[in-house]
């Protein structure tokens, strides 16, 4: 008998030197983004100072960006699927830039919230395009996990890069100036772009559907706002009313994608178990790293009283250690199965916030510093392994809509983060602060409702006075960032069981067919 001979099945094409500068030129809007989330919180005291905020004004000024870009990413990623991921990415980058103008010159904190929702608008377009053009550029799976951990570590180094230019230029120059770093950045991507990025999208496009858009908007925007009430103790109504509607919405959104021939999102990707853990992973991981850099900044600049740029300097390490863990993972995975380098990253960031917990104090800087470093570790490997999950697991022409998914998940995570522990943090601080003789109800008010807001008032105040308030402000603020500590050891040791779950390869025939 003539043996039958099967072709074997082709490899995937490697990637070329071209693609390579793809990778390099999509690198910069990364970097943009991420600076921008970083340089921020670092620019928060000055921005207090100059328009005054209030407590709840000092939160949506961080969060209405990644409140809106969240609740536009699926919609985004749809839009460069059907009519070009590159096309996208070029209006996103002009927009981005532009409004990053308008937010510098913002005379009030409402006017800056405004930009800062401008800026959530174009840089939904920036974000999918990004994570989607590479999973249609690098075709072979190893390269593409390489790719993706580039991806992620250039959200690291922009985290590194945005304290220490930030910090430079709140010594020299106003705080607005944080925000024009963006037109250099975004100046190259729009001339390089057209030249190394190819244009890829959808060959089979459903319609645009307006409903499904305007659904996923109501779905997220009001779950977040009514976490943010709970969170700050809100009324009853002020919680449930909002609650009610994003679920409604959700549910209404789910359904009508179930029903539609060509649906925006394929919500049956969450069926899946690993895309679906994977993506839990990816919020849990942002929510406990944007929520670390939410008070440690502050805890460096006004409990310790570094400077921005020495604060920017002392954050590099942990941060260095970020880039590096997601980079030596692409490695590590050859050997050890991705859910358990995932599960133990998870491990190493509770454990980071439970040294944060056991020795936060004004003397705490070494610790405070070791455990954003444990950190880093944590979230790097994560953050590569779960991004890689997500775009991995959908056929490359619905990479837009895959690529949202997670985007969607590190923005909800962003969001949530300074929503939650930041408005814990704040509850607690104020719970906690102890207010010396001398102190008028309008400076009682200030100096309670932020940390920022107890130094300007101690301008004010005689030297004696000052330090006392200060020192009562540094403590109590301190005593807040242990209660969010502990509430990020939990989350940690929630995404590691869930990591456990989900992330696993099935080790039989039926556990195959149940992960599908």
């Amino acid at each position: 008998m003539t043996a039958v001979v099967f072709p074997a099945t082709p490899a995937p094409p490697r990637a070329t030197v071209r693609d390579w500068g793809a990778l390099a030129v999509l690198m910069l809007p990364v970097l943009l983004v991420s600076i921008d989330g970083t340089v921020l919180g670092f620019a928060l005291p000055s921005i207090a100072a100059t328009l005054g905020p209030t407590a709840a004004q000092q939160l949506w000024i961080i969060d209405v960006y990644p409140l809106v870009l969240a609740g536009l990413l699926v919609s985004m990623g749809s839009l460069g699927d059907r009519f070009g991921r590159r096309r996208l990415l070029l209006l996103g980058a002009t927009g981005f830039a532009a409004m990053s103008v308008v937010a510098a010159y913002s005379p009030t904190a409402v006017a800056l919230i405004a930009a800062r929702a401008g800026l959530g608008f174009f840089g939904a377009m920036l974000m999918p395009s990004t994570l989607s053009l590479l999973r249609n550029i690098f075709a072979d799976p190893q390269q593409r996990r390489l790719a993706i951990a580039v991806w992620a570590s250039f959200f690291a180094a922009g985290a590194a890069l945005g304290p220490i230019v930030g910090g430079f230029l709140l010594e020299h120059f106003w705080w607005g100036s944080v925000f024009l770093m963006a037109v250099p950045v975004l100046i190259p991507l729009l001339v390089l772009a057209p030249i190394f990025v190819p244009e890829s999208r959808d060959p089979n496009p459903g319609r645009i559907d307006p409903v499904s858009i305007a659904l996923s908007l109501l779905a997220l925007t009001p779950i977040v706002y009514a976490v943010k009430s709970l969170a700050k103790g809100g009324d009853v109504l002020s919680v449930v009313l909002p609650l009610a509607v994003g679920v409604v919405a959700t549910a209404l959104f789910i359904r009508r994608q179930l029903h539609r021939p060509d649906p925006m999102l394929d919500v049956r990707l969450f069926t899946n178990r690993r895309f679906s853990g994977a993506v839990a992973v990816n919020l849990l991981s942002v929510f406990s790293l944007v929520g670390f850099m939410f008070f440690v900044s502050q805890h460096l600049q006004l409990v310790v009283g570094m400077s921005p740029m020495d604060a920017g300097w002392a954050l590099v390490p942990g941060l260095i250690t970020m880039m590096v863990a997601g980079l030596y993972v692409v490695r590590a995975v050859r050997w050890i199965a991705p859910s358990t380098v995932v599960v133990w990253g998870m491990l190493a960031s509770a454990a980071a916030y439970a040294v944060v917990a056991a020795f936060a104090s004004p003397e705490s800087t070494l610790a405070v510093l070791i455990a954003f470093a444990m950190l880093g570790v944590g979230i790097g490997a994560a953050e590569t392994l779960s991004n890689d999950m997500i775009v991995s697991s959908v056929p490359a022409e619905k990479a837009g809509a895959a690529s949202a998914v997670s985007e969607t998940a590190y923005e909800l995570g962003s969001v949530l983060g300074t929503a939650v522990l930041g408005s814990i943090l704040a509850g607690a601080y104020a719970a906690n602060l102890v207010l010396p003789a001398g102190v008028t109800g309008a400076q009682a008010d200030t100096a309670a409702e932020t940390l920022a807001g107890a130094h300007h008032t101690a301008a004010q105040l005689p030297a004696d006075t000052a330090a006392a308030l200060i020192d009562s402000a540094g403590h109590a603020f301190d005593a807040g960032v242990t209660v969010t500590s502990a509430i990020g050891v939990g989350l940690m040791l929630v995404a590691a069981w869930i990591a456990h779950r989900t992330l696993r390869e099935p080790s039989s025939s039926a556990e195959r067919t149940a992960a599908q």
